[in-house]
């Protein structure tokens, strides 16, 4: 099962009340769980951040943890020290991308959030992500 339209525009709306709040201009992206952009929005972030939202939310749900989990387990292999930034298809491994799941428990997806701080993004994302629980 797969995140669709209708739930990734609840779950941009949620993330973007939460960037309110801390008044950050992000980019955000939803994707399924094959990593497949579903919706993305551009909250007058820059562009640079656009691929980094892409990016946070398929390493997310490919590997069905946060990106900064994912990033986390790289390092501690030790595989670079710094994380696996755009190897790997153009993943990325910083703060920002967190697992959406359905009412059910199941992965249905992802989204990423880039544009602000990686904590700010990561609340950001997790906002947005919480709102289909």
């Amino acid at each position: 099962m797969n995140i669709n339209y209708k739930d990734s525009v609840k779950a941009i709306n949620a993330a973007i009340e939460k960037s309110k709040e801390f008044s950050v201009p992000v980019t955000l992206a939803i994707v399924d769980t094959g990593g497949h952009l579903v919706n993305l929005v551009r909250l007058d972030s820059v562009c640079g951040v656009v691929d980094f939202a892409i990016k946070k939310a398929k390493t997310a749900a490919l590997f069905s943890v946060g990106s900064d989990a994912m990033g986390e387990m790289v390092s501690d292999a030790k595989i670079n020290g710094y994380g696996m930034l755009n190897s790997n298809n153009g993943l990325l491994t910083l703060a920002g991308g967190v697992v959406i799941k359905n009412k059910e428990g199941k992965i249905i997806g992802a989204i990423g959030s880039s544009g602000g701080t990686p904590t700010q993004d990561k609340e950001i994302a997790t906002a947005g992500a919480s709102a289909l629980k």
